[in-house]
């Protein structure tokens, strides 16, 4: 399956779970030391009997944000596209087709994943295997609520905490280097189809921080936050800015987009406003979002003269 970079390639099939009444807030604390805890996950109330010791990971994501704070070493297998850290355990585990026995085979103590296909979460539950079902963030607020889920599930509450603060830190300072975002306008490019996303999406909100109108936002039809463009709309709109998310996936960048026809006279184009982002970071709600907001405001700080 050729991926399709919207937080996940699910994202674009529409297969979007929102964690609802999920939030670090309603935790139950451990009684004592590497005691039980319980999660309030989107698959509801999950307890978690003692620190778990072999965590199977279901979820880029998720795995980068547990080797952030430092339960790496509990990880025992990650899915397929876990490709960060370098270390991380990967296999052929996979988090859209799901193999049940695969996964109990590495004898977890703890499933993390972000999409319940195939019914994967009743059939870990039916064996008594604790799983957290944290889907795709749809908001800033998610994201953080998440990370601290996973460090009240594996005993690093202390670390996710101080994540989630190094997180806000970095992009609120971002944020208020590049002020001049106001005017701007953009396009979000998920692959090389023109699929994109509008203002509503997690994506979508990140560049609302610096103020950037998005041009698919007239254009959306019932398409669930993430629609399609037309070449003509896209020439018409003429975005002051092109964010590339689909360097590795589709091999774009400022060459490949320059040489389309009619996008040689977009203003992107003639003045080096095609941004070339990282798929991986771009498409992902965790540790690295600080990074992928750099990159906008990198850009918005150097985006060309408004019209």
């Amino acid at each position: 399956m050729r991926p399709v970079r919207a937080l996940g390639a699910a994202l674009i099939a529409g297969v979007l779970t929102l964690a609802a009444g999920c939030g670090a807030g309603d935790e139950k604390p451990a009684a004592a030391k590497g005691g039980a805890v319980t999660v309030q996950a989107a698959n509801g109330a999950v307890t978690i009997p003692a620190v778990p010791k072999r965590i199977v990971s279901l979820s880029p994501t998720h795995t980068e944000t547990l080797f952030a704070i430092g339960a790496g070493p509990q990880v025992v297998a990650v899915d397929e596209y876990s490709n960060h850290p370098a270390n991380a355990p990967k296999t052929k585990l996979s988090g859209f087709k799901p193999n049940a026995e695969a996964i109990i085979a590495h004898k977890p103590d703890l499933v993390v994943l972000s999409d319940d296909m195939d019914g994967i979460v009743k059939a870990l539950e039916k064996v008594k295997v604790p799983v957290l079902l944290e889907p795709s963030a749809a908001k800033l607020d998610d994201a953080y609520d998440e990370i601290m889920d996973l460090g009240t599930a594996t005993g690093r509450t202390d670390q996710a905490k101080k994540l989630t603060d190094d997180m806000r830190a970095k992009i609120q300072q971002t944020v208020a280097a590049a002020s001049k975002g106001k005017g701007l306008t953009y396009y979000h490019e998920l692959d090389d189809q023109l699929h994109t996303v509008t203002s509503s999406t997690f994506i979508g909100q990140v560049y609302g921080l610096f103020g950037l109108e998005n041009i698919a936002d007239k254009a959306e039809k019932a398409a669930g936050g993430y629609p399609q463009l037309s070449r003509e709309y896209l020439v018409k709109s003429d975005p002051s800015l092109i964010f590339l998310g689909d360097t590795k996936c589709c091999g774009q960048n400022a060459s490949t987009v320059g040489k389309r026809p009619g996008w040689q006279d977009l203003t992107a184009v003639k003045k080096g406003g095609v941004v070339e982002l990282d798929d991986d970071i771009a498409s992902r709600w965790g540790p690295r979002l600080p990074d992928f907001v750099k990159a906008i405001g990198d850009a918005v700080r150097k985006a060309p003269a408004r019209r």
